[in-house]
């Protein structure tokens, strides 16, 4: 046999046990690299819908007093309209 032969029996082996293994830890560093980027975007996704949620609720609150003063305009226009009858 031949020593190149030999070699090649060798190292094509190790080679390849080398080559599938450095393929999986690649893969597993892009997949913590993708996993990385969803967290951030969830966490920006979470502090987007926590300020829109206290925007609803400084509107709502908002819109809750307007309706009060309308309330209480209505109260008085139907206590004029009684006293008019």
């Amino acid at each position: 046999m031949s020593t190149t032969v030999y070699l090649l029996t060798i190292c094509l082996p190790l080679a390849t046990v080398l080559l599938v293994f450095g393929m999986k830890y690649f893969a597993m560093i892009q997949q913590a690299k993708a996993r990385t980027a969803r967290d951030e975007a969830d966490r920006r996704l979470a502090d987007d819908l926590a300020r829109t949620q206290a925007e609803t609720v400084a509107q709502l609150t908002a819109m809750n007093a307007a309706l009060a003063r309308l309330d209480g305009r209505m109260g008085a226009v139907e206590k004029v309209l009684k006293e008019v009858e």
